[in-house]
């Protein structure tokens, strides 16, 4: 991946709707423009935190799968 990352957060072992919220607060801790990795091995978080975001107004850049139930997702902070 070429972005930058500014922030990554590792939230193996949590659940929806923690993997949202725990992932939101890291957001609000960074400037607009930064970029979050989030990592997930909830298979439904890879589904739910990406279409929270973009309900929220953030731009979910990628969400790629990494390993056997492991995905990353990457957002840019819009707001």
């Amino acid at each position: 991946m070429e972005k930058k990352v500014d922030k990554e957060l590792d939230i193996r072992g949590e659940v929806c709707p923690f993997t949202f919220v725990k992932s939101k607060l890291a957001l609000e801790t960074m400037e607009p423009g930064q970029i979050l990795r989030v990592i997930v091995d909830y298979p439904p978080s890879a589904e739910s935190v990406p279409k929270s975001m973009r309900e929220e107004g953030q731009e979910v850049l990628e969400v790629n799968q990494i390993g056997e139930n492991l995905w990353e997702i990457i957002i840019r902070k819009v707001k």
